[in-house]
């Protein structure tokens, strides 16, 4: 797989008070009637919980020139988002998302499946809007392009 291009998007959840964000790059689009989009994390990774208290996330499409953000929110342990000298805007759902991005989508979490060591969460999409990025950031063969 590590021959596939996957798009680097990082997704944010607020849940008791407080933000967080983990970049994934297994973001994928699963209808468009209705509306899905899924994403798989880790069992062990802090947002997972977060994600299921919260029920709602964000989806921040990481654009070109954006690595060290993906970098940035890629550590996967606490403290999982650091939110100094990120910019972002508020969210409908109450989830930061991430300036400068390729695009932006917003879901209430419709279900989770168990998927070996992750979840794989099913969002239904209440909000998608396009951002100022012309292209994607992609992973590939282990590094950003």
């Amino acid at each position: 797989m590590r021959d596939v291009p996957a798009p680097v998007s990082v997704v944010t959840v607020t849940a008791g008070g407080r933000a967080a964000g983990l970049t994934v790059n297994s973001f994928v689009s699963l209808s468009l009637d209705p509306p899905l989009v899924g994403i798989a994390l880790g069992r062990s990774a802090a947002l997972h919980e977060l994600l299921r208290e919260a029920g709602a996330f964000g989806v921040s499409i990481l654009g070109a020139g954006q690595e060290h953000l993906a970098q940035h929110f890629a550590r996967g342990v606490p403290p999982i988002g650091l939110w100094t000298g990120i910019e972002t805007r508020d969210g409908e759902l109450g989830a930061p998302l991430i300036e400068g991005a390729l695009g932006w989508i917003e879901c209430r979490l419709a279900s989770e499946h168990p998927a070996g060591d992750h979840t794989f969460f099913v969002g239904d999409v209440v909000s998608a809007r396009r951002g100022p990025g012309s292209e994607a950031l992609v992973h590939l063969r282990g590094a950003y392009s």
